[in-house]
């Protein structure tokens, strides 16, 4: 149990929260990220549906899925990355499940998210 305590401290003084807006699986986002080449650094974007969200704490990681010239490109960011340097959510998703692998196998129109659209009261 002490050994499960410890851990627990050693991450919660390395886990710094992450300023990222809420965002969860099919929504539609901009992550942009910095890239080091030699001593040169930049940051590049990188647009997609999330389809999934995995761990907690340190080992929070979400899947950003794209298609780039018909290929479909998968990526994984941890939310405790230093070289993330920001997440924008462009669309909100209208999903029922936690994991959208289905849209592996989709292509073209079918591949699409429906959009969330709230009712303003």
């Amino acid at each position: 149990m002490k050994e499960l305590e410890a851990i627990q401290f050693v991450q919660q003084q390395m886990l710094k929260a992450p300023n990222f807006p809420d965002f969860k699986t099919g929504d539609t986002v901009i992550v942009t990220y910095k890239i080091v080449e030699g001593d040169k650094t930049r940051e590049q974007d990188y647009r997609g549906d999330v389809i999934q969200i995995k761990g907690h704490g340190l080992t929070k990681t979400f899947t950003v899925r794209k298609m780039s010239h018909g290929v479909g490109v998968e990526r994984i960011f941890s939310y405790t990355n230093p070289n993330v340097a920001s997440v924008q959510v462009v669309k909100r998703g209208r999903v029922r499940r936690s994991r959208l692998y289905y849209l592996r196998g989709l292509i073209g129109k079918k591949a699409r998210i429906k959009e969330l659209k709230k009712l303003a009261n």
